[in-house]
């Protein structure tokens, strides 16, 4: 643990008493004139810190952004987040992480950012990520599969997703096959995933996450909505605490997918999706277009689709419009 993350954690154990630079001091092994130089630094990046004489000092208030210590506070992860890199403005979080895994990145390493000014979605689209509004992060990761499992980690990051945002806020967050999070049919949040690899192996796996939390409606494209748009809510949520559920929710999905495999992760997926039992257009990346009722979620995470024609059809990637 990082010495600003000690002096908090000691803030946070004694939120109502006042702590004499002594202590602290010998707590953490450092001069009071280093612990002094900490404090500054904490207030400097928003935490209101009083210092009393003959008293000590006081955490008052935690400022309402995203930071790494309050993200590391209390996080019950093993691996994921335990390394993390935070910026107040990137072009896109998933670069970072791509350069820094090309850099020998460890698995779970996180970058996140208040900001994206390029951030990336599928096929070439645009993320809408305006500052301070919403979570965009990249997580490097390491599985032992074949390149073609890839999108199966797709698949785990939305159930993930999915899943965080219930426990979060409770509200129905469902799956739009393969990578995006919907409620009310409004898209909320999405997946990106890229990799590195060759032809037998992969060498990582970068994960992007983006969900709209205190976005307004008027900042995002048509068809998208927010957390704090579909809860009604006049106050804006925490972004670190949704963060926080959402990383221990994905190291707990990602172990289950490379210990047990697909299964158990097919069966959340189904239970998650709002496509499976209605009426689909499918188009693929060869701009052709499929109608059709979608049926089932396939061990390989596939779509299968009853055509209209009556025949079945199997999908593995795509992008899914719901119909009716």
């Amino acid at each position: 643990m990082k010495k600003d993350d000690k002096i908090l954690d000691l803030f946070k154990k004694n939120r109502n008493s006042f702590l004499s630079g002594e202590e602290i001091s010998r707590a953490l092994g450092i001069s009071r004139q280093a612990l002094w130089k900490h404090i500054e630094k904490l207030r400097e990046i928003g935490y209101i810190i009083e210092a009393v004489p003959h008293l000590g000092y006081k955490l008052l208030a935690v400022p309402d952004k995203i930071l790494v210590p309050e993200i590391r506070w209390n996080l019950k992860t093993k691996f994921i987040g335990k390394e993390i890199y935070f910026y107040e403005s990137v072009g896109s979080t998933n670069n970072v992480a791509y350069e820094l895994a090309e850099e020998g990145a460890g698995e779970g390493t996180v970058v996140i950012a208040n900001e994206q000014t390029k951030g990336k979605g599928r096929l070439g689209r645009k993320w809408v990520s305006p500052g301070g509004r919403g979570i965009y992060l990249s997580c490097v990761l390491r599985p032992d599969i074949l390149p073609n499992e890839v999108p199966k980690i797709t698949l785990v990051a939305a159930v993930s997703a999915a899943k965080a945002i219930r426990k979060f806020l409770h509200i129905e967050g469902l799956i739009r096959w393969p990578n995006d999070i919907l409620i009310s049919d409004r898209k909320a949040g999405g997946i990106l995933t890229e990799l590195k690899g060759e032809l037998d192996r992969v060498n990582f796996v970068i994960l992007g996450i983006g969900i709209n939390v205190n976005t307004p409606k008027s900042a995002l494209p048509k068809g998208s909505t927010s957390l704090k748009e579909e809860s009604k809510s006049s106050k804006d949520f925490s972004r670190v605490e949704l963060v926080k559920i959402l990383l221990e929710t994905l190291e707990k999905e990602y172990m289950k997918f490379k210990e047990d495999g697909f299964s158990t992760i097919r069966h959340e997926l189904k239970s998650y999706s709002c496509a499976l039992g209605r009426y689909v257009s499918i188009t693929t990346s060869g701009k052709k277009r499929f109608h059709g009722k979608a049926i089932d979620i396939n061990d390989n995470g596939g779509l299968v689709v009853k055509l209209d024609d009556g025949s079945r059809k199997t999908f593995l990637s795509g992008d899914v419009a719901l119909i009716r």
